[in-house]
């Protein structure tokens, strides 16, 4: 069974693959917002923010790549939203495949497609001066803290993508997942903002990503932070694939 459902995923996430490798405006759409914040902060907002940063794309980049991943799943949003609308969801499903195979390759299409889109952003971000001091360890650490979150907020998006009565709706949910990094660390430290923004700031899941991903980027020894952000990555990804997958079986049944 195990075998028959890797190989049902497989096939039809290489399917999905297919469409973006055809329609690569896709994945550069989803570059372009994070790259124009990163352009608009370094070069026009930069000079008047005081990060105790030699330079402030250093300081600024998690944030930005949090921002890639919030805009990516929304194209998954959307995307689940038209093959559930178009009814290709029930020719799937008249086949003797794995029907959870069906949703499980918009989820690893999505992931795929951001770990581009971020691999576009990072490449951006070292033509404009980023430099890191992080290891091979330090590396590979970041890259599993952002795919661990980009499958958290991908499963968020099934959600809407499965219950949505029209495409905006499918793909509205993500404008606060876009909002987010905006009050966190991600921008100027936490330190500056008033009494209620920075107890919110301090305490919302996106401030603990980006501290702990700074860190690393920096090759500074990393606190609690890490633990704190993996916490909020596994919760979020338990709670939202579990309603995914009940709003899924009661679709499909």
């Amino acid at each position: 069974m195990n075998t028959h459902f890797l190989g049902d995923t497989a096939i039809l996430t290489g399917r999905s693959l297919r469409h973006i490798t055809r329609s690569l405006d896709t994945i550069i759409t989803t570059a372009i917002m994070p790259i124009a914040f990163m352009l608009l902060f370094v070069y026009v907002l930069g000079g008047a923010i005081d990060t105790g940063t030699d330079a402030y794309v250093d300081y600024l980049l998690p944030g930005i790549l949090i921002i890639t991943i919030a805009s990516g799943v929304s194209y998954t949003a959307f995307r689940l939203f038209l093959d559930m609308n178009s009814g290709i969801f029930d020719r799937f499903h008249s086949m003797p495949i794995a029907r959870s195979s069906v949703l499980w390759a918009h989820v690893m299409t999505s992931l795929v497609a951001i770990l581009m889109s971020l691999a576009v952003v990072v490449l951006v971000a070292l033509l404009m001066g980023f430099r890191s001091g992080a290891g091979v360890l330090a590396w590979l650490a970041v890259a599993g803290i952002l795919m661990l979150f980009t499958l958290a907020l991908t499963w968020l998006a099934v959600i809407p993508g499965l219950s949505a009565k029209t495409a905006d709706g499918a793909v509205v949910f993500s404008y606060p997942l876009i909002f987010l990094p905006f009050i966190s660390s991600a921008f100027v430290p936490t330190e500056t903002m008033p009494g209620p923004v920075r107890a919110f700031a301090e305490y919302q899941p996106v401030t603990s990503i980006v501290n702990a991903i700074r860190d690393l980027f920096a090759g500074q020894p990393v606190g609690t932070d890490i633990w704190i952000a993996l916490a909020w990555c596994v919760g979020v990804l338990i709670v939202a694939y579990a309603v995914a997958m009940t709003i899924y079986r009661r679709k499909i049944s």
